[in-house]
């Protein structure tokens, strides 16, 4: 009988060590907030970060084993977070959320550090799951997506905001008529 030597505790994933540190940077105060005491009630010890600088200065300051960063930041990009985690700790876990979701910006997250990357609105189930899946598989789907409907909504309405409401350059920016965009923002949210 052979007993295999035990893997120290400082080249094991975080997960496996027991370390639960979950560092959350989003802008979002209640969502923070929210996703804060759902994923304290599962067991991780959680520090929150309004801003990417604040977001920086926790990562350097107390290197997280997990991090939840949104994306876009009110003083910058959440990926210059993801690298100031990943300098810190490269053995961290994280997960980039965003309610701007497309290719382009997932590729940019995953090559900056991320394991994952979760369109807004996520739950806590769904991060938890981000965070704790292993190496090179998928967690599984949501029991209940977004139509694609209320997908379709959400960014019309998100890039709407970002125009400061003005409907022109919300229609030019989204490549539709005025018009068009302006039925549809009158029309209530679809169903989630």
């Amino acid at each position: 009988m052979t007993i295999a030597a035990e893997t120290p505790t400082e080249s094991r994933p975080p997960e496996i060590a027991g370390e639960r540190h979950l560092l959350i940077v989003d802008d979002d105060a209640p969502f923070r907030q929210r996703l804060a005491l759902a994923m304290e009630r599962r067991g991780f010890r959680v520090a929150q970060a309004e801003n990417m600088a604040s977001g920086i200065a926790a990562a350097r300051a107390n290197p997280p084993a997990f991090a939840v960063v949104d994306l876009r930041l009110t003083d910058g990009s959440g990926l210059e977070v993801v690298t100031a985690i990943r300098g810190a700790r490269p053995d961290s876990r994280i997960v980039v959320l965003t309610g701007y979701g497309n290719i382009a910006t997932a590729v940019a997250a995953v090559k900056s550090g991320a394991v994952d990357y979760l369109s807004k609105p996520a739950d806590a189930d769904a991060v938890e799951a981000a965070l704790l899946q292993r190496e090179g598989t998928l967690p599984p789907p949501p029991e209940q997506p977004m139509t694609a409907e209320r997908v379709r909504w959400e960014h019309i309405q998100r890039v709407y905001e970002q125009c400061d409401r003005n409907v022109s350059e919300t229609a030019r920016r989204l490549r539709m008529h005025r018009r068009t965009l302006q039925r549809i923002l009158q029309k209530y949210a679809p169903k989630a």
